[in-house]
């Protein structure tokens, strides 16, 4: 919608200020990185649940203040939905099954209003899904 309305040139600035706003509000060891379209996955090293969701939240209100015009929103201006996977240093899950995790509590911040944060509550008995083997 944002290109749309605004066109490529302006999503691509827009993208720019978000990753900006995500790289000021992390830590030096830390990781920031496009995953998809507009999706971006932020890796936060040794933080708790709640840690995360503090950080969650931060990197929201930072994206708010930017106050980045986006009429076809319902806010008027533009906002980012967080979904959140946990593993500790014991946790069998490998970085997809993370990343799957973490994008079903995306859709769900989505479907909730958006301007949001949801943590991934893992399925009972889940499988991790292994890596693929190189070739």
């Amino acid at each position: 919608a944002y290109n749309d309305r605004y066109g490529h040139l302006a999503g691509d600035e827009c993208l720019r200020q978000i990753a900006d706003c995500l790289r000021q509000r992390t830590r030096a060891g830390d990781f920031v990185a496009r995953y998809g379209g507009e999706e971006f996955a932020v890796i936060l090293s040794e933080a708790s649940a709640a840690g995360a969701i503090r950080v969650a939240n931060d990197l929201r209100a930072a994206v708010r203040e930017r106050a980045l015009k986006h009429d076809r929103s319902e806010h008027k201006i533009v906002t980012i939905s967080i979904g959140i996977a946990i593993s500790g240093p014991t946790a069998r899950h490998n970085p997809t099954s993370l990343l799957l995790q973490a994008d079903k509590a995306l859709y769900a911040a989505k479907a909730g209003g958006r301007d949001a944060t949801r943590l991934a509550e893992p399925d009972v008995g889940f499988q991790p899904i292994p890596l693929p083997r190189k070739a």
